[in-house]
């Protein structure tokens, strides 16, 4: 077998941060279709049980551009070709943690794919507002779901990431 003809698959990460679960569901369909490794996302201090309180205390820290610690850190980003970037829907922006996420790592050379969930309000500004954050990246279309349909949204998610051919093996299959 000639070298020249195995195809290498690039490396890829899957970081979101999630409070209800629905971003945890479109990051394990990524998963599912194109492989990678999971990165969950989490803060140092907890936001209230309450949604109506993460509202209140989530619009103080994006008027404020507050970035609230997270526990952890990737370590081996550099080791990464692709990294998937999830999100809710907060204020019309990404979650205060995604941006801490995304200021602690060095993006730059990768490729950024955002995704997204919301409760309503679509995307907004949250894919735009990931792309802003990683200027030195090349960032491609991201896809916004509809939080209720998180679970149910496997064919968006494919043909989505038809449209962009990130592809796995077992998407490629898919796709023959």
């Amino acid at each position: 077998m000639n070298v020249n003809d195995v195809e290498i698959q690039p490396k890829i990460l899957i970081s979101y941060y999630t409070r209800s679960g629905n971003t945890e569901k479109l990051a394990n369909q990524i998963k599912n279709l194109v492989g990678g490794d999971l990165f969950r996302i989490e803060v140092v201090n907890e936001y209230p049980p309450s949604y109506q309180e993460v509202l209140k205390v989530s619009k103080v820290e994006i008027d404020n551009q507050y970035k609230p610690p997270i526990k952890n850190y990737v370590e081996n980003m550099d080791e990464y070709d692709i990294v998937f970037v999830g999100t809710p829907n907060w204020y019309s922006t990404m979650a205060p943690p995604v941006a801490t996420f995304l200021s602690m790592h060095d993006l730059s050379e990768k490729t950024i794919i955002p995704f997204a969930t919301h409760g309503g309000g679509g995307e907004a500004r949250c894919l735009t507002d990931i792309n802003e954050m990683s200027s030195q990246a090349t960032v491609l279309e991201g896809i916004a779901i509809y939080g209720s349909q998180a679970e149910t949204a496997k064919n968006k998610m494919l043909m989505w990431l038809k449209k962009l051919q990130i592809f796995s093996n077992s998407l490629r299959e898919l796709n023959d």
